[in-house]
């Protein structure tokens, strides 16, 4: 694998003039393979949202650096490396310009001087990837939120990046559309290797991950495999973050003295567990 995006001792303040300043971030490190799917996570106010302008080049780091492709971030490369770059934002409203689904798609392409058949066949191979291809003349207002951002994700995948960055983009979503964006990332995924960092506070979101950054008060406070991740329980609740359904259920079931094989973080794999344990009595 190749390293597409890295963080490097990277620390962040808003003022970082004065003395007794508080640093968003402080001296945070990580990197994103081609292909995996890197979930940062935390509660409000812990960092992530410093984080994505730190890697979009809204912001630029005090200390450390930010390397897209090993190349470090500057002024200088910005618009480039940003080109590398697909995100799709919390609030789905404030994503569309155009009158049509394929006229928002093909924005950011004639933007970038693609030529007409090219940016044509982008648009149509970049909704069929989300599976919007049969709503290209519908006007955007009138879809659901889920695929409001499906839209956002072909608009992002027409310019073929490196990167797809979601920067919770399904926290405003009902419980379909976020199933709807989700399901969509993991198919993408399997069929095209897509490299994927999401932000979020959802941990059942970050379920999906290949690996999750914990953040808390601007600082990494933990990284891993969801599952060890998860594992730190009530330290994740203490923190300010929601457990999985799953393993909220897990706990009190084990708690009442239901015999389980361990902890679940999803539903599935707690019913297969019931299940198995209520056959072999």
């Amino acid at each position: 694998m190749s390293e597409i995006l890295s963080l490097n001792n990277v620390t962040f303040s808003y003022t970082p003039e004065e003395q007794d300043s508080r640093n968003a971030v402080e001296n945070v490190s990580f990197a994103v393979e081609e292909g995996e799917w890197i979930a940062v996570v935390g509660h409000n106010g812990s960092g992530k949202s410093t984080i994505a302008k730190l890697m979009n080049g809204l912001l630029f780091p005090q200390k450390g650096d930010v390397r897209i492709l090993r190349e470090q971030l500057s002024e200088e490369n910005l618009w480039e490396s940003r080109s590398l770059m697909g995100m799709v934002f919390q609030n789905p409203d404030n994503q569309f310009v155009g009158a049509t689904v394929q006229d928002d798609v093909a924005f950011a392409l004639e933007n970038n001087g693609v030529p007409f058949e090219e940016m044509v066949q982008r648009v149509h191979a970049a909704l069929e990837q989300v599976k919007m291809s049969h709503f290209l003349d519908h006007e955007p207002h009138h879809l659901s939120g889920g695929q409001k951002q499906r839209v956002a994700i072909a608009g992002a995948l027409a310019l073929k990046p490196k990167l797809l960055i979601l920067d919770e983009a399904t926290s405003m979503l009902d419980p379909q559309g976020r199933a709807e964006v989700l399901q969509t990332v993991q198919t993408l995924r399997a069929e095209t290797g897509l490299t994927v960092l999401s932000i979020t506070h959802d941990l059942e979101e970050a379920m999906l991950a290949d690996r999750v950054l914990f953040m808390n008060d601007g600082k990494k406070f933990a990284e891993g495999t969801p599952a060890e991740i998860f594992a730190l329980g009530d330290k994740l609740v203490e923190f300010g973050l929601d457990l999985p359904f799953a393993l909220k259920l897990s706990k009190l079931l084990q708690k009442e003295g239901v015999p389980l094989m361990g902890q679940h973080m999803t539903e599935e794999e707690l019913v297969n567990d019931l299940w198995t344990s209520n056959f072999n009595k």
